[in-house]
């Protein structure tokens, strides 16, 4: 009980990560690890899935397609949306306040 009254004052959160109160700082270090994020798991995916496809397949396809075709997109498309979004989040606390 003494947690939901906590969490309640807070404002809105997304699996418990609070949408609000971030400094400009927070605010470029969190787009810029979720494109970090993206960029890799995308590329791990994608490594693996041209691993099977090179070994199964016979096929001779270079590694570096993955970086480039696959991860580097994935990176910065969650680059193009996370900053303006958590920058607007910030711009928002700043007017807030």
């Amino acid at each position: 009980m003494m947690v939901q009254t906590a969490q309640a004052g807070r404002g809105k959160t997304v699996f418990g990560f609070p949408l609000e109160g971030f400094g400009l700082f927070q605010s470029l270090l969190l787009a810029f690890a979720s494109a970090f994020l993206a960029f890799f798991a995308t590329t791990c995916v994608a490594i693996f899935t041209l691993l099977a496809w090179n070994v199964l397949g016979g096929h001779s396809v270079s590694y570096v397609d993955t970086y480039r075709y696959v991860g580097l997109p994935a990176g910065v498309l969650v680059l193009v949306v996370a900053l303006p979004l958590f920058l607007v989040l910030w711009v928002r606390a700043k007017v807030m306040k």
